[in-house]
């Protein structure tokens, strides 16, 4: 996935939970990072009473725009760190190699990161992590027809990934040479339109899918792989006051019982494996 010279940013925002989510600006040019910083219990914010978030969407269930409001399990969870800090949280939709390298967060036009983003070492370097909030695993999707059956059956068949993804590094890890989509809604369109005969993907994204009945009907998960993968919410290095907020509402959270309900809402039943500890 390239960046688009002039690539106009689209800023949405959403308020807490409990209120939900409400759309303030269909398209808006980039770069608001010169407003005067705010400080909300001790975390100092790029905008006054807000709590500025840049995704990538479409990404369910982490993320993705419902009925003109963007909503998931990532939305969900830092609407509660806006909450602690008395604030609202406000998305910003930017190409996903900005959470790589950490621009947008050096450039002062988001506080945080969210977008299912695996943590790595190379990542590391560039962005700090919050603790990991949930453990991920990489599925194989298939057309119910395909004779695919693990991963392996996948050598010498057109494959298809997210690009800038772990799913498409382990791909590549693995001798595969993925064709690379821009986001998840279209790695599953070159499936569905047969342009790759599987795709490598976190499986909570195919788990999204599959409660389309449409989706389960034509679908199958072939196999689930093991990578080892913790997603992570990001702020630029340095920022401890704005992680250890991040690190306390996701604490929080599970002590208390809502992050069992917000993943039940969003990601389907419980499974206390997939809940990555309070701290790694």
């Amino acid at each position: 996935m390239k960046t688009h010279p002039g690539r106009r940013t689209r800023i949405l925002a959403a308020i807490t939970a409990t209120a939900g989510l409400v759309l303030v600006a269909a398209c808006t040019s980039s770069g608001d990072g010169g407003g005067t910083k705010t400080a909300a219990g001790g975390v100092e914010l790029v905008k006054d009473g807000r709590l500025t978030t840049c995704t990538h969407l479409p990404y369910p269930p982490f993320q993705s725009e419902i009925d003109g409001k963007v909503q998931g399990f990532d939305v969900a969870l830092i609407d509660l760190v806006a909450e602690d800090l008395g604030v609202r949280q406000e998305i910003l939709d930017t190409p996903f190699e900005n959470f790589k390298t950490g621009a947008f967060l050096n450039s002062g036009e988001c506080d945080l990161a969210a977008a299912g983003m695996t943590i790595t070492e190379e990542r590391k370097k560039n962005v700090d992590f919050s603790d990991p909030y949930f453990n991920a695993t990489q599925a194989v999707l298939v057309g119910k027809k395909s004779g695919v059956g693990s991963f392996t059956d996948l050598e010498g068949r057109k494959v298809g990934a997210q690009a800038q993804t772990t799913g498409e590094d382990y791909a590549k890890s693995k001798g595969l040479d993925p064709v690379s989509f821009e986001s998840s809604d279209a790695v599953l369109n070159g499936l569905r339109t047969g342009q790759v005969e599987a795709v490598v993907i976190d499986y909570p994204v195919v788990q999204g899918w599959l409660k389309d009945k449409a989706n389960a009907d034509a679908f199958r998960v072939a196999d689930n792989v093991d990578t080892g993968e913790q997603y992570g919410f990001t702020v630029k290095k340095g920022n401890t006051e704005l992680r250890e907020a991040i690190d306390k509402a996701l604490a929080d959270a599970k002590a208390d019982g809502t992050y069992k309900k917000l993943y039940e809402q969003w990601i389907g039943p419980y499974d206390e494996s997939a809940a990555s500890p309070a701290a790694s």
